[in-house]
């Protein structure tokens, strides 16, 4: 079994700031990628940010120069920074982690979501 717990959500006003931490635990061998996908109401799920083992990143267009994906891969952690949030960043924010899982077998694990609220 594998979790994700992610935590740093909350009701913030447009221009403010939030940081979200996702940490991975249970039967992992490797995590090659984690990332951010956001889920807005009536919306489909989409990509926020991504980033390898090696640290590569890869941003939507729409948070380019705003948000910034990082991970501590000894905790198996990933964290977003998010600032000068707008009212269009609400969403339920969930945490993915791909790689390899116990008994070698494919990981593809995601967080229960976490809400993100910018509004005045």
């Amino acid at each position: 079994q594998v979790q994700l717990v992610e935590s740093g959500g909350g009701l913030v006003q447009p221009g403010g700031s939030l940081r979200l931490s996702c940490a991975a635990s249970g039967s992992i061998f490797s995590i090659n990628a984690m990332g951010w996908y956001r889920q807005a109401p009536g919306k489909q799920r989409e990509l926020v940010a991504a980033i390898t083992s090696g640290g590569n990143t890869n941003y939507a267009d729409s948070v380019k120069g705003r948000f910034t994906i990082s991970r501590d891969n000894a905790k198996m952690t990933v964290y977003l920074q998010m600032n000068s949030l707008k009212p269009e960043d609400t969403a339920v924010y969930y945490c993915n982690a791909r790689g390899v899982g116990g008994e070698f077998k494919r990981l593809d694990a995601w967080g229960q979501g976490t809400l993100v609220t910018v509004s005045s």
